[in-house]
């Protein structure tokens, strides 16, 4: 396990939200408590990353177009140019951007990106189902700035296919996770959970659309919290004071 100094109230100039099954070197959180979001005049900057149809990030652009979410969408980016989420996103008035990986290392794509995070100064990334393994470099410059939202109940069943992980392990309950991201897989503290019962007679489609359909509920739920004054971690527990 790693260690570090003690850190108190830290800011933060970045945080990222990982949406869907998107893979990522990772890690692992300080053990003190600290704040993870560094307010800027106005309302946060999102950005989105996505590389397919981007479910996750209309339900963020949605939340954020109710008044749920107090924030603003500054950007979307894929590295798939035909990515049918750019389309979405530009009938939603957000800018998009293609920057692709092929041809180039990962430490070069993950680069590009950053610079044009940082040329926004974006608050907040959400990968919406970005299916890139993020470098270490990209990790470790925004460290404790990360989250992801995983379909299980973690620590239950971590990576790929959890989904199928649940009905072949017969369990009767199972759900999605918000967690902050560390070095290990789907490993980091737990922001927010949801249950989700598992039907005698479920496939891996159909539990799967019921997992998506609170993945979509509780991953704004989960960016509003972690945006609020309040929110802190305490080793591997969050907290949101009243």
């Amino acid at each position: 396990m790693l260690t570090s100094a003690p850190v108190r109230n830290v800011p933060m100039r970045f945080l990222f939200c990982v949406v869907g099954n998107a893979l990522t070197n990772r890690r692992l959180a300080p053990s003190r408590c600290m704040r993870y979001f560094r307010r800027r005049m106005g309302k946060p900057k999102l950005a989105i990353l996505i590389s397919g149809r981007g479910s996750n990030m209309l339900a963020l652009l949605d939340a954020i177009r109710e008044g749920r979410l107090n924030a603003e969408a500054a950007v979307v980016i894929s590295n798939i140019e035909s990515a049918a989420g750019l389309m979405k996103a530009k009938e939603h008035g957000v800018e998009t951007l293609v920057i692709s990986h092929r041809g180039r290392t990962r430490e070069e794509h993950d680069a590009e990106i950053a610079a044009e995070l940082k040329r926004r100064e974006v608050s907040l990334v959400c990968l919406a189902g970005y299916m890139r393994l993020l470098s270490s470099q990209f990790v470790r410059a925004f460290e404790n700035s990360i989250l992801n939202i995983h379909p299980s109940l973690l620590p239950a069943f971590p990576g790929v296919d959890a989904q199928r992980q649940a009905l072949e392990h017969g369990v009767k309950i199972t759900g999605c996770t918000v967690h902050i991201v560390d070095e290990q897989l789907d490993h980091g503290p737990i922001v927010l959970q949801q249950a989700v019962a598992v039907l005698d007679d479920d496939s891996i489609e159909t539990l799967s659309a019921r997992i998506l359909e609170q993945e979509h509920r509780i991953y704004p739920e989960a960016v509003a919290r972690v945006l609020r004054k309040g929110f802190r971690v305490d080793d591997r527990r969050t907290f949101l004071a009243d």
